[in-house]
């Protein structure tokens, strides 16, 4: 279980539905599951935990769009797709991902797609 809970202020639900997809990967699994087991070892308060995975979702989001370096086109058959709260899901299958050195492909896929630039205004406090 848990311990570690995101806040539900109408203001963070944009920021947490964005930021919080990096929270599922695996460097986002473990930092979870180590401040997890701080919280139930009383070394870290809830609130303590909450603030680094915060700035875990802002440095995620702020590397991959300042550093990543690398161009990639993919193609594929869409199956389904839809737009909701200003993220886009689109399931593919039969794709194909062209990057400079390499191409990988995928029976399905799901890729998930957020507007940097309405999570960038909502953590400055604009709407």
């Amino acid at each position: 279980q848990r311990r570690v809970m995101g806040d539900s202020s109408p203001s963070s639900s944009l920021m947490s539905s964005a930021y919080e997809l990096y929270r599922k990967c695996t460097l986002g699994t473990s930092l979870t599951d180590a401040l997890d087991d701080m919280v139930g070892q009383g070394l870290l308060s809830p609130e303590l935990a909450f603030k680094v995975l915060q700035q875990f979702d802002k440095s995620m989001n702020e590397a991959l769009a300042t550093q990543s370096k690398t161009n990639c086109k993919f193609k594929g058959n869409l199956h389904t797709y839809r737009f909701c709260d200003n993220v886009w899901t689109f399931l593919l299958q039969d794709a194909t991902f062209k990057t400079d050195n390499e191409t990988i492909h995928a029976d399905k896929i799901k890729i998930v797609a957020c507007d940097g630039r309405a999570v960038s205004r909502a953590a400055e406090g604009n709407p």
